[in-house]
């Protein structure tokens, strides 16, 4: 077994135009005053990093690197969920998803798409220049909008979207392969890969390929009313990344899963900072514990009530007092008498 790393924390939901949240120094010199080990970085954030900068040159990498470790921080992944949620759009999401892309692709889905094709490819060229084994994105979605459909579904028209979703993506992963870095797909509702099923149907379609792996959140699974520990036992082998994000469900005779279109702190299901939700994660860390996962435990801050300083100050100690260290040796060796064969066979009366 293996400790797993952490806290860490996921930087997308802090990042802002005032000091300490607007430069790279100043926000890991915050996280590292809040009890941080370690940032997730999201890599269309140009306060933070310089993405073709980072894809060209490894000395900038060490630089950037050098720069966190000298506030105590480890960049723990890059993050292209924003990117990869550009990969495979919808064409009824153009509009609200052209505010992801440079400017110059905008109104432009096949311009939008090539850039988001190739910022991908940097961050993983990026990852592998900083010695980063795995990068965070969302699948982005086609067959979304047909999730709950009325009328039926065309027959083969979901096969069709996961064919052209695995299309788009094998290239990458190819190109993450080359550069040995692991691509999470959060699994998240939104996206094509929302559940396990899911995200099953591509990875065949991959070929299942090796680098295609999750980054595992159990607060989108409560609000899906899914088996988050169930997910752990059955893809502990694919789970490459860990959001430590809490949920609670609390469904009434008015709203359930879909909450009625809701604001958030109205919703049944509502994500909430770490402890104030539903998720078990006494026994979400145990589980990851004893299935070997050696990643980091990064708090992705999200809560419709509590203030984001609080949630990330809270969430640091959270997670640090709920990292297992593993033991190296059985809790009865106290009582081992000592063993051969010759004894075994003797006790089993075996001749």
């Amino acid at each position: 077994m293996k400790t797993i790393k952490g806290p860490a924390l996921f930087l997308a939901q802090f990042a802002g135009d005032e000091a300490p949240f607007n430069t790279w120094d100043g926000i890991t010199r915050w996280a590292a005053d809040c009890g941080y080990k370690g940032v997730q970085v999201p890599s269309w954030d140009a306060r933070f990093i310089d993405l073709a900068k980072a894809a060209d040159s490894k000395d900038y990498c060490d630089a950037f690197k050098g720069q966190a470790a000298e506030n105590g921080i480890e960049v723990t992944e890059l993050s292209t969920h924003l990117q990869g949620q550009l990969v495979a759009v919808h064409p009824a999401y153009d509009e609200a998803f052209d505010g992801f892309a440079a400017e110059e692709v905008r109104g432009n889905p096949s311009a939008r798409q090539a850039w988001a094709v190739d910022q991908v490819k940097m961050a993983l060229t990026a990852s592998k220049h900083m010695g980063i084994g795995a990068m965070a994105t969302f699948s982005g979605a086609l067959a979304w909008p047909y999730v709950y459909p009325w009328p039926q579904r065309p027959a083969g028209l979901v096969e069709t979207a996961f064919d052209e979703l695995a299309k788009l993506w094998r290239p990458l992963l190819d190109h993450a392969e080359d550069c040995g870095v692991d691509v999470c797909y959060e699994i998240h509702p939104g996206e094509d890969l929302h559940d396990g099923i899911t995200y099953e149907m591509f990875l065949e379609r991959v070929g299942n390929h090796d680098r295609a792996r999750m980054l595992y959140d159990p607060s989108h699974y409560v609000l899906q009313c899914l088996d988050y520990l169930d997910n752990i036992d059955i893809y502990k082998d694919r789970i490459g990344m860990f959001h430590v994000k809490d949920a609670e469900f609390n469904p009434t005779g008015r709203q359930g899963v879909y909450s009625g279109f809701q604001p958030w702190v109205d919703r049944a299901g509502r994500f909430r900072s770490l402890g104030d939700g539903q998720v078990d994660f006494a026994a979400v860390f145990s589980k990851l514990t004893a299935a070997d996962f050696d990643g980091w435990a990064v708090v992705e801050w999200e809560c419709c009530l509590k203030h984001p300083v609080d949630g990330a100050r809270e969430g640091a100690a959270f997670v640090k007092d709920h990292i297992i260290r593993v033991t190296e040796r059985a809790f009865d060796d106290f009582a081992d008498g000592g063993t051969d064969d010759a004894a075994n066979r003797q006790m089993l009366g075996i001749d």
